[in-house]
């Protein structure tokens, strides 16, 4: 038979065993509560705010009906009716130096690009030859006189014959002509400047022997430039002689004044326009000839003349179109345009003074809509 065990030894463990398992819960329980009071102050946070009440929205302004364009109010103005066209600088004088003469050269005492007066030697050629002919002729001179004197004297007592003075005279004569033609050939010899100008590159130097077909240098006289151009034959009345004209050449940005001093007298039947030659200063020497010219040609002028941006046109194919405002609203108008500037245009047809016509935002546009000026002008 089995024998029970007596319980109240087995109760005595199990309480002496779970005696320690008490003790800990306090110390887990303050633990917790210590981790879990940021937790607690940040809730208490949040919900202290989310019952704040919200800010209020700033009401939105009043909106303006249209659409938001610049504008320009149409007013009069000066207008130059003006005609850009190209032309070339060319020198006042300028020639090809060379010799007449086939000699050596001897020297050159002129240097390259320098400015030089007129009569000035630019080059000498070898004169020896010539300067031992003029000699001889001098002294036959002197013995032509002497035989022309003395027969003259025999004359004068009847001692000769007047057949035989003739003839002496006649030898003196002769001599005293070939000898200023030998001084004249002499002469050629010295190849001086013409007139005052600008040497240019010297293509010959001492010892080389040249003959007229050898060009030797270049002089142009530059202190003076002229401005030749072509004008369409519309034009030719309008270009005036004695009226100045403006221009500009590629290597500075200088605008210069030209004085028209002579128009051909006939209109060029193939290109259909006329010649117009203009004149102006050149003392610094800036104006380089050969150049070519940017003329800005003053045609006609208006001081009442009506002008809009050119950023208001609206191309079509039948012309051009503004928008203009009435009360509110944007009314496509046609228009008639004159002459162009940088920045306007001139309007000939279609607008009056004070007129506002749109500058911007013309695509959004439609005729009738409604207009919101941003900016007027």
């Amino acid at each position: 038979m089995n024998r029970l065990l007596p319980a109240r030894p087995i109760n005595h463990r199990l309480q002496a065993s779970a005696a320690p398992a008490l003790k800990h819960p306090p110390i887990a329980t303050t633990l917790l509560l210590i981790l879990s009071l940021p937790v607690m102050i940040f809730l208490h946070a949040c919900a202290s705010r989310a019952n704040e009440p919200a800010p209020k929205v700033a009401t939105a302004a009043a909106v303006v009906p249209g659409l938001p364009a610049d504008a320009h109010v149409v007013t009069p103005g000066e207008v130059k009716e003006v005609l850009e066209i190209t032309g070339t600088l060319a020198a006042n004088q300028n020639v090809v130096i060379s010799s007449e003469l086939t000699k050596k050269v001897v020297s050159v005492p002129v240097r390259e690009g320098n400015i030089v007066s007129k009569g000035t030697l630019l080059f000498q050629l070898d004169d020896a030859d010539l300067q031992a002919q003029l000699e001889r002729l001098r002294q036959q001179e002197k013995l032509a006189a002497l035989n022309e004197a003395r027969l003259k004297d025999l004359i004068a007592h009847d001692a000769a014959s007047q057949q035989d003075y003739d003839q002496a005279a006649t030898n003196l004569a002769v001599l005293k002509a070939e000898i200023r033609q030998l001084l004249t050939t002499i002469d050629k010899t010295r190849i001086r400047a013409p007139f005052n100008g600008r040497i240019g590159i010297i293509r010959t130097y001492p010892g080389a022997l040249v003959s007229p077909s050898t060009p030797l240098t270049t002089i142009v006289d530059d202190a003076q430039v002229k401005v030749e151009f072509s004008v369409p034959e519309k034009y030719a009345n309008l270009v005036a002689q004695g009226k100045q004209q403006t221009f500009t050449v590629e290597s500075d940005s200088t605008e210069y004044k030209a004085t028209v001093m002579a128009k051909e007298s006939y209109v060029d039947q193939a290109t259909r326009t006329l010649l117009v030659r203009a004149t102006a200063a050149n003392t610094n020497h800036k104006l380089v000839v050969g150049q070519s010219a940017r003329l800005t040609l003053a045609l006609r002028s208006s001081d009442n003349a009506l002008q809009i941006p050119s950023q208001s046109l609206m191309p079509s194919s039948q012309g051009y179109s503004v928008f203009v405002v009435k009360s509110g609203k944007a009314v496509l108008t046609p228009v008639a345009v004159g002459q162009r500037g940088p920045d306007n245009v001139q309007i000939t047809k279609g607008l009056s003074v004070g007129d506002t016509v749109v500058v911007s935002n013309q695509l959004r546009l439609s005729n009738g809509a409604d207009v919101n000026i941003v900016n007027l002008k």
